[in-house]
């Protein structure tokens, strides 16, 4: 059985915790999208993590963690992160590398660099992880795939090709050092040494893994809301955040897909540039910043500090509807406490028109929030395990929040432990 957890919004949302909480009963974890630009924060027995490339099940030791072929693969950080891992006392994680999974070069992360420092006031506010300029030369069929680094001649010969490519844009364009051609194959040695022992066709790996009746988590980055073709476009990555996707950067047939996840906060946040309607400023915001996850709401990745809102029903209702959701999990509910009352987003309204529905990103940035407030609960909700041990008006806004966007919240965490989750019987479970 294959189950996809991904987010419903901009990312954020918590999946390395439900991703670590469900991979208990699993036996496969794999990442079929994205790098190392976002990362998933986990906290177990072990303590506190950010993870960026590893799937998060690498904190047991019965599972096996499967890179795709559809991840953008930065190979001395991956095995940087194993290292760091094993160093806290974590026992050294199964892993598998898909042979067809291309490669994040250090010219892609220059580029990335030297093209948002070229745009300046008018940037992607990309995290300069190389993943734009990865992604283009993946589909401009010019990047390195990593069944390609066991091919000298292959080697020899593109990476002329590369160098060449390259260095005319760092010369002209960015006025940069060029590459060396001699330097970059060598890169590429050391990256073949890296990864060799890892390296697998996962394809046919999953095919007799779901024969042998095993069960396989896909593990989501970011969300709906960053999706390039559904998502605020231009302000979105550069792989498809869709729960669909994971058949094709995992290498799986689509209708084994059974479940899907789909992780929502309890209120709202975003890093990066884009469009939300929702969002707070000043001292409101700020407040909610300092309280929210653990440790504050800070990008795992970057450490910027994340923009935060009101819970937003109409980006939820899309998220939710685009990933095809069965199941929502809805987090830091347990970071609301503080509250008197909570403002939830409901509708938009764009040149004096209410609607439900999510626009495109060009009259998305004339929308501005309707709201509805809920009473707040006013108390510690951690350590409740029963739905309905649940304040009244924490179940309130629970059950509201479902009402609005349409499909079940099945689980509610209410801290940031593994074992701090409410499973719950929701009346629009399919």
């Amino acid at each position: 059985m294959v189950k996809a957890i991904v987010g419903a919004n901009w990312g954020d949302e918590g999946k390395g915790k439900i991703t670590d909480m469900m991979a208990q009963e699993a036996d496969i974890v794999i990442r079929f999208q994205g790098g190392a630009n976002a990362g998933h924060t986990i906290v177990n027995d072990y303590g506190k993590f950010a993870l960026h490339t590893l799937p998060s099940g690498v904190f047991y030791s019965h599972i096996t963690n499967v890179i795709g072929n559809g991840v953008a693969l930065n190979i001395p950080l991956l095995f940087g992160e194993v290292q760091s891992l094993v160093e806290r006392g974590v026992p050294a994680p199964k892993l598998l590398v898909s042979d067809r999974a291309q490669i994040v070069m250090p010219y892609h992360i220059l580029l990335d660099q030297y093209e948002e420092e070229r745009l300046g006031g008018k940037s992607f506010g990309s995290t300069k992880s190389g993943i734009a300029p990865f992604y283009s030369d993946k589909y401009a069929k010019i990047g390195f795939q990593v069944s390609e680094l066991f091919d000298e001649e292959l080697l020899e010969e593109k990476t002329q090709r590369v160098c060449e490519l390259k260095n005319a844009l760092l010369e002209h364009l960015y006025h940069k050092p060029v590459i060396r051609r001699e330097e970059l194959l060598e890169t590429l040695h050391s990256y073949r040494d890296m990864v060799a022992p890892y390296v697998c066709d996962v394809s046919a790996f999953l095919d007799k893994s779901l024969r042998e009746g095993r069960t396989i988590l896909l593990e989501g980055q970011l969300g709906t809301l960053k999706d390039p073709d559904h998502g605020i476009y231009p302000m979105v990555t550069s792989s498809s955040t869709l729960a669909a996707f994971g058949a094709i950067g995992a290498g799986l047939p689509p209708y084994e897909i059974k479940q899907i996840v789909t992780v929502c906060k309890a209120y709202s946040s975003a890093v990066g540039a884009g469009a939300f309607v929702s969002e707070l400023f000043g001292d409101e915001a700020e407040e909610l910043r300092r309280r929210g996850g653990d440790g504050g709401e800070y990008g795992a990745t970057t450490g910027r500090p994340r923009r935060v809102g009101w819970f937003d029903c109409v980006a939820s209702r899309y998220g939710c509807r685009m990933q095809g959701t069965t199941d929502v999990a809805f987090t830091v509910l347990d970071v609301l406490g503080y509250l008197d009352e909570i403002p939830v987003c409901v509708g938009y309204e764009i040149d004096g028109v209410a609607t439900r529905d999510f626009p495109v990103t060009s009259k998305l940035s004339k929308a501005q929030p309707v709201l509805k407030t809920m009473p707040g609960w006013k108390c510690e909700i951690r350590g409740i395990r029963r739905y309905e041990d649940l304040p009244e008006n924490c179940r309130n806004y629970i059950e509201f929040i479902e009402e609005q966007i349409g499909y079940p919240i099945t689980m509610v965490s209410n801290g940031p432990g593994r074992d701090d989750i409410i499973y719950r019987e929701s009346p629009l479970a399919r």
